[in-house]
């Protein structure tokens, strides 16, 4: 049973959350602040965390960022607001989604399904995109009977974003993720290899995209 940490001051919300996911078979772990959240986390796993990004304080951003950190599990946004840099704020703090207040249930626990597939792919060491079979423990990429041979941070960047398809990484988080969080060349270099590796993807791969997303940074797009 995947169990979803639940974050909101409201309790209210956080049990209307708990009936929604209770009635799917989803188990709920409830924590009205961000301390609260966190002290639960050190004692119990989650595999996917709801977030109030309108706690005091910026609190639901800090939030998202130290969960990030640590864990690569879903993390979806609750806000009262959709604007353009809201939702910014949100996917550069680590958020994989955003859901507007008031919501319905059925679409938030559509959308924490989702969520919970992506992330069941990215603990694969394969990944299977149409026709295109990417494999970690092979460090190969093939299409049919073509292979692709991509270098090793080329490799890791394709392997990031195809695990999470649709999910945007901004070029800080890739830099962390890819090159670690001690590097200090050039941010730059993230470009230059999603560059290189959009070239040979694209060409070999019809079903595969790698889109940049203005302002933010990019993401792997999955065409049927």
């Amino acid at each position: 049973m995947a169990r979803i940490l639940v974050v909101d001051q409201d309790s209210r919300t956080r049990e209307l959350i708990r009936m929604t996911l209770g009635c799917e078979g989803l188990a709920c772990i409830g924590a009205a602040d961000a301390a609260a959240a966190l002290e639960v986390m050190r004692r119990q796993h989650a595999d996917l965390a709801v977030i109030d990004g309108g706690l005091p304080g910026e609190e639901g951003w800090r939030l998202c960022e130290e969960l990030r950190r640590t864990s690569d599990m879903p993390l979806l946004v609750l806000a009262a607001q959709g604007e353009l840099p809201y939702k910014v704020k949100a996917f550069k703090a680590g958020a994989d989604d955003y859901v507007l207040k008031p919501f319905e249930p059925l679409e938030l626990l559509l959308r924490i399904r989702a969520l919970l597939r992506r992330s069941r792919i990215a603990s694969s060491q394969t990944i299977v995109i149409g026709r295109t079979e990417i494999n970690r423990r092979e460090y190969e990429v093939k299409c049919g009977d073509r292979c692709l041979p991509l270098r090793s941070k080329e490799f890791d960047l394709l392997f990031k974003l195809a695990s999470y398809p649709d999910r945007i990484f901004t070029r800080e988080q890739l830099i962390e993720q890819i090159w670690g969080a001690d590097y200090v060349g050039d941010m730059r270099t993230v470009d230059v290899h999603i560059k290189r590796l959009r070239e040979q993807v694209h060409a070999m791969s019809g079903c595969i995209r790698i889109m940049t997303v203005r302002g933010l940074g990019y993401r792997l797009q999955v065409r049927g």
